[in-house]
């Protein structure tokens, strides 16, 4: 073998440095994760934006674990998604299988966020969790799903701003999610309000029918983000899908 150089001995402390860094940022996402799933009441964290009003819209929401949810909110939550996306999912590569669908929205990880009317009627959710995502600490957003009385009302924008705040608060990297391709005006409505392609997410020659996007957290920003404003409406029948089923 021949003498290893200064060159080489630098090169591979450089290597062996960088491999600890990583490992480093991966254990402190893992940390972050897990604290946020430990927490038992998310809405401390929001609380200022959970009430919404639009004219004559009044909206409360609130977050709860899947395992805590009224069991009636959540079927309503599986037959809105269903109601909203089968079509979309049956006209891709995906195809529509409720089954799938269910676990999905029933894995004991998923968080709900809920918006109903003052009076009790049930308009939007989102399905969400707290998870390592390609190596980052992730708010991933399975679903964001608003009832057709609910639309054009900013009401799918204030869900988003909530899930951001949440993502800022626990010390994720962004908030992520997948979009369907044929489903543009979902696409435009997420860029809208500041989302963009994510670096994880496949080339157009790999999956044509969707892309992975996502916005930084505050934090991620060095702190100087703004509240991004959303000029189109959220009257989409569908905003999003999540994971493939």
């Amino acid at each position: 073998m021949g003498k290893k150089t200064q060159a080489n001995v630098n090169k591979n402390k450089e290597k062996r440095n960088a491999r600890k860094q990583e490992q480093r940022r991966i254990a402190d996402g893992m940390s972050s994760v897990n604290s946020a799933n430990k927490l038992k009441d998310l809405a401390t964290l929001c609380k200022e934006l959970l009430v919404y009003r639009n004219n004559e819209l009044e909206v409360e929401m609130y977050i709860q674990r899947v395992t805590e949810l009224d069991k009636n909110v959540l079927q309503w939550a599986i037959d809105l998604t269903e109601r909203n996306m089968k079509h979309l999912y049956e006209t891709c590569a995906w195809g529509w299988n409720r089954d799938r669908k269910v676990e999905e929205m029933t894995d004991e990880g998923a968080w709900y966020l809920v918006a109903r009317e003052k009076k009790g009627t049930l308009l939007a959710f989102s399905h969400f969790r707290f998870d390592m995502d390609f190596g980052d600490p992730v708010l991933y957003c399975y679903e964001v799903q608003v009832e057709a009385e609910g639309r054009r009302r900013g009401l799918g924008q204030r869900v988003l701003s909530v899930l951001e705040k949440l993502a800022d608060a626990t010390r994720m990297r962004c908030v992520r999610l997948t979009a369907l391709t044929h489903n543009p005006s979902a696409s435009a409505f997420f860029r809208a309000c500041g989302y963009s392609l994510d670096e994880t997410s496949p080339g157009k020659d790999e999956a044509a029918h969707y892309e992975i996007l996502s916005k930084l957290t505050e934090n991620q920003q060095g702190g100087d983000a703004t509240q991004e404003t959303c000029p189109l409406s959220d009257g989409m029948k569908a905003v999003q899908v999540g994971n493939p089923q």
